[in-house]
């Protein structure tokens, strides 16, 4: 992306609603220049220069090709004065019929007339920049548009009106009195009894710092979740009824299911919802050795998936001889956090459930019949407990969703507990400035307030063109 001033400079246009057939499609234009360039190819059934229309307020017309006069579509239209909008900037967005044809001619019209298309994210980095949103809110934005359940579109909203950013502030203005209060406390150096003052009232500081920190750290695990899916690959040799379970879960004839082994051969991905809790559910190729290249293909995929996964869900056929695929599929989940099914369970048992039990010690074991739909609902009962088991309130706690927010509390609670060592250890006072505020700055990171460009640019590349 360009460089800042640049990019301020500049009045950006870009289609803001999704590609395909639609009711409406939107044109957004911000930037100085926006109202300006915006007049150029407006023309209003009551109003012959948009700028003498209402702020903020829609105004019906026409939007035209200056130099051929062509109209290309009957528009709503409404302009809005900086400061209050979205950006900061004067901004325009124009309302045409949806469709590929109409908002792709409007936005080449738009950028004849002296608007550059906007790169990905730029009209929300326009809003990080003028001081609308910080970092944290700006990229619960992205997390809110692609929020998968009414879970995880809360958090991103609580992010977005700025719960996260608020704590972290608060984190930050701690950090920055025991910074102010080893400054004040240098310059009394040799008053032995000020020493020890100091030193008690930093470790106490110290330590509020790292217990806040912690507490959010506990929640990004089942943050990442929220935002990402839980990552569950079903796992288990041909034909025990894995393409069932997916089809089952998702209550959709979503993979194909016969009687021959080896018909999924490769990944099949599909996002379900449970109780609010997304699930990216993954069912791969059964294991097994075989010498068809493609299905090989497929297992290696499926192992390769396992050692990625959140959660895996092993299939077991219960009704026929535990094979050398189930036992290396054992080996496999022995260590994992996997849940196991035993599978066609009102088929008269090979096996009981004690036997698996020995086998798989500690993990949780359910007798189903997926045809039937026999143990689904205690399957689906059992991902919820997985979930919920941390104690994190998704409805009132702060909860971290982003991974470069974990990473910058990880770094921030190395910091502070340095600096804690230190006090403990009456390490000289300018020695545990260095951890402190190295703590205050990666804490910086989450909001924006210490962000470099570099950063900035990686953030707002993900985001799509038009937000």
């Amino acid at each position: 992306m360009k460089g800042m001033v640049y990019i301020m400079s500049d009045t950006i246009a870009a289609i803001s609603t999704a590609v395909g057939e639609a009711g409406i499609g939107i044109v957004r234009l911000s930037g100085k220049d926006s109202i300006e360039i915006a007049n150029k190819i407006f023309k209003g059934s009551k109003v012959e220069e948009l700028k003498k229309a209402e702020n903020r307020k829609l105004t019906y017309g026409h939007i035209f090709d200056p130099e051929n006069k062509e109209i290309i579509d009957e528009v709503l239209i409404a302009y809005m004065k900086e400061p209050y909008t979205y950006t900061r900037e004067n901004m325009v967005e124009i309302y045409c019929h949806g469709g590929i044809i109409s908002v792709r001619k409007i936005l080449e019209i738009v950028l004849e007339n002296g608007a550059r298309l906007a790169e990905p994210g730029e009209f929300t980095k326009r809003a990080f920049l003028n001081g609308r949103l910080d970092l944290a809110q700006s990229e619960a934005v992205i997390d809110l548009i692609r929020a998968k359940t009414d879970k995880s579109f809360q958090v991103s909203l609580n992010q977005l009106e700025g719960n996260l950013s608020k704590k972290i502030r608060e984190i930050r203005g701690i950090l920055l009195e025991m910074l102010a209060h080893i400054n004040a406390s240098i310059d009394f150096s040799e008053e032995d009894d000020i020493d020890d003052i100091a030193y008690g009232q930093l470790e106490e500081k110290a330590r509020i710092v790292r217990d806040e920190i912690e507490r959010l750290l506990k929640t990004a695990d089942r943050g990442k979740i929220l935002r990402d899916g839980l990552n569950t690959v079903i796992l288990g040799k041909p034909n025990v009824g894995k393409s069932s379970l997916l089809n089952s879960i998702l209550r959709e004839n979503r993979a194909i299911v016969t009687d021959i082994p080896g018909t999924t051969r490769d990944i099949i991905e599909e996002y379900v919802n449970i109780d609010g809790i997304p699930l990216k559910i993954i069912d791969t190729a059964g294991i097994r050795t075989t010498d068809d290249i493609v299905e090989k293909i497929g297992v290696d995929r499926a192992i390769d998936m396992v050692e990625k996964a959140d959660l895996i869900i092993v299939v077991f056929d219960i009704s026929s001889e535990l094979t050398e695929e189930d036992f290396e599929i054992i080996e496999i989940v022995k260590n994992k956090n996997a849940i196991v099914l035993l599978n066609k369970s009102d088929l008269p048992r090979k096996y009981e459930r004690d036997y698996f039990e020995q086998l798989l010690p500690g993990k949780k074991i359910i007798n189903t019949s997926i045809l039937k739909g026999i143990g689904i609902d205690v399957l689906e009962e059992e991902i919820k407990n997985i979930f919920y088991s941390g104690g994190v309130n998704i409805e009132s706690d702060i909860v971290v969703t982003n991974m470069r927010h974990k990473n910058q509390l990880v770094k921030a609670k190395k910091n502070i507990e340095d600096g804690l060592e230190g006090i403990q250890a009456y390490v000289p006072l300018d020695c545990l400035e260095v951890d402190i505020k190295a703590c205050w700055e990666n804490l910086g990171e989450i909001s924006g307030d210490t962000v470099s460009e570099d950063i900035l640019d990686k953030i707002f590349s993900d985001f799509c063109i038009g937000k």
